[in-house]
């Protein structure tokens, strides 16, 4: 999980109402950091979204334009822009991967209503499953771009650029959750590469994140399709059509918080290159 290294989790001292509102958001979102199920990250995707909603608003405060028009402002305002088209990337990363997910989830549904066997089904299960090999290395190389971005974050002492910077934070954070629930925990094959201190740290994890596991409805499909392709018993896929319409309901939803949640973004990059184009 993303930590924020804003310089603090309260904002200086603001006079309008709309500071108060954003802080009570960037809070709200901080504190439900703990949980990645599907429901949370759909919840937070909400969040992010009325988040960008009132920096927005705030955006078009006359007093909040010239500040940021300022020439003093402008390398921390290019900075912002810059971090902004990250995350947009990665938000389409993320969008790609569960559209390709949706679509073979979608194709398995398919065969079973038509009950082509399992032959057939084994086939199809063996696509799926190398879709999802093609999804999680899109998704590591994300992750990785992700953590080198964090690092790179600075803190800024302007009041509407340290705004902007908590924003951008948080929703480093909640994308960085998503990615790592639509791709599922990390292989043996990558645990055992791991050193000492990490593998203690990643059995530490081990806990928590089954339960998480448990409601990660993309991991459960692909845990059942996995059985299956083992044994070829039609038994284990007794409940997966369950699992598949589960699994694309949940998918459904992340996509349209994740295309709302984009076009926020895209909205509130636009004001503020306006804001600089005066």
């Amino acid at each position: 999980m993303a930590s924020f290294h804003a310089r603090s989790n309260s904002l200086p001292s603001r006079q309008h109402p709309l500071t108060s509102q954003i802080e009570e958001n960037l809070n709200r979102l901080r504190s439900s950091q703990s949980a990645s199920t599907s429901s949370s990250l759909g919840q937070q995707l909400i969040g992010l979204q009325d988040l960008n909603e009132y920096v927005d608003i705030l955006l078009q405060l006359p007093l909040n334009q010239q500040a940021l028009a300022q020439e003093e402002q402008r390398k921390c305002v290019e900075e912002l822009l810059d971090g902004s088209l990250v995350l947009l990337d990665v938000c389409n990363i993320a969008k790609d991967a569960l559209l390709q997910t949706k679509e073979f989830t979608q194709e398995l549904q398919s065969i079973l209503r038509r009950r082509r066997g399992v032959e057939g089904l084994a086939n199809e299960v063996r696509k799926y499953l190398t879709s999802r090999k093609a999804v999680k290395k899109a998704i590591c190389k994300a992750l990785k771009n992700l953590k080198h971005f964090e690092n790179k974050q600075s803190t800024y002492s302007c009041e509407v650029t340290s705004i902007l910077r908590e924003v951008e934070a948080v929703t480093c954070s909640v994308l960085e959750s998503l990615l790592s629930f639509v791709s599922g925990p990390a292989s043996k094959s990558k645990l055992s590469r791991l050193n000492p201190v990490s593998k203690l740290m990643h059995h530490k994890k081990v806990a928590s994140e089954e339960d998480e596991e448990n409601t990660n409805e993309i991991v459960n499909v692909e845990a059942s399709l996995r059985s299956f392709v083992k044994s070829e018993n039609i038994k284990h896929v007794e409940n997966l059509q369950h699992e598949l319409q589960n699994s694309e309901s949940c998918i459904q939803d992340l996509e349209e918080g994740l295309e709302s949640l984009f076009r926020r973004m895209i909205k509130a990059r636009v004001t503020v290159l306006n804001i600089l184009n005066c």
